[in-house]
């Protein structure tokens, strides 16, 4: 009798870890890819790189920095991994933000999600100044 309840107890755990809510993905279109020189972290050990020139050294490593455009919002995203894949630009593409960074797959290359680091973010549609006013008040 206990071994049954055992199971049965097991068995319950089991359903409840599988009947997590699935991952809510965002849509967006990849825009563009550039080639941006690669930081290089620590202080800056020469005036050169104080002023904010790139070290001879650093010329030649290069990250790619692509452009996704949602319907709300314009993300500059750079890849976190050490030998990134190059993604197809113009490609639709679905992503989840999750702890400050974008988890992106891209459908028509595989299913894989890659994760990215967001560098800034852009809101789309009219400026404040351009926007019409609103009214409060319905009598207006």
């Amino acid at each position: 009798m206990r071994s049954k309840s055992l199971i049965l107890a097991v068995i319950m755990l089991a359903a409840c870890a599988l009947a997590q809510e699935p991952k809510a993905y965002l849509s967006g279109k990849l825009l563009e890819m550039n080639s941006v020189p690669y930081g290089i972290k620590g202080a800056p050990n020469s005036s050169a790189e104080a002023d904010g020139t790139i070290p001879a050294k650093a010329s030649s490593l290069l990250c790619q920095e692509y452009v996704l455009e949602t319907s709300e919002v314009t993300y500059r995203i750079v890849s976190r991994s050490k030998h990134p894949v190059l993604l197809p630009v113009g490609e639709d593409v679905r992503f989840r933000l999750q702890n400050g960074k974008v988890l992106l797959r891209v459908p028509a290359l595989d299913s894989k999600e890659r994760e990215y680091m967001v560098l800034s973010m852009t809101p789309r549609g009219e400026s404040a100044a351009d926007a019409a006013p609103i009214h409060l008040n319905h009598l207006q």
